[in-house]
């Protein structure tokens, strides 16, 4: 049996984190689920620095990031992500509240694999996270890192 690979939360709303992970959990989806708490944390994560430096390498399976972060936006994450040839291939998904089309606009302009606007209802939301975790994160047939992207 193949590994799972990780995911990446990055949120910086603690109920929205906890929520995330009850959704995951209540539906099986058993990929381990790292927690970014902002823009910085999550690009430490991914080049392995900081607070991360000793984290198992690898990259996640599917980054789900929030739009509106303290110290590096969502916006200026997904545009490291995108534009680095090590980390391109990995899907990122923005779940946000965002409903503005700009944000819509720009985070596909940068090469966002989807977007999904958190619904304010709570089984909405249960159910949004289901099926984001479990297409991405288990049905997915991920780009074999080192690939080219």
């Amino acid at each position: 049996m193949t590994d799972l690979k990780h995911i990446l939360l990055v949120e910086d709303n603690p109920n929205d984190v906890e929520l995330t992970l009850e959704a995951l959990t209540e539906h099986h989806v058993t990929n381990r689920v790292d927690v970014a708490r902002d823009g910085v944390e999550a690009l430490q994560y991914l080049r392995c620095e900081g607070p991360f430096a000793n984290r198992l390498p690898g990259h996640p399976a599917l980054v789900l990031l929030d739009l509106k972060l303290p110290k590096v936006d969502g916006l200026q994450v997904l545009e490291e992500i995108k534009s680095n040839p090590q980390f391109r291939a990995i899907p990122v998904i923005m779940l946000t509240s965002s409903r503005e089309e700009s944000d819509l606009v720009r985070s596909y302009n940068l090469g966002v694999n989807a977007y999904v606007v958190k619904p304010v209802d709570f089984h909405q939301f249960m159910e949004a996270v289901r099926k984001i975790g479990a297409f991405w994160a288990v049905l997915n047939e991920p780009c074999p890192e080192g690939g080219a992207a």
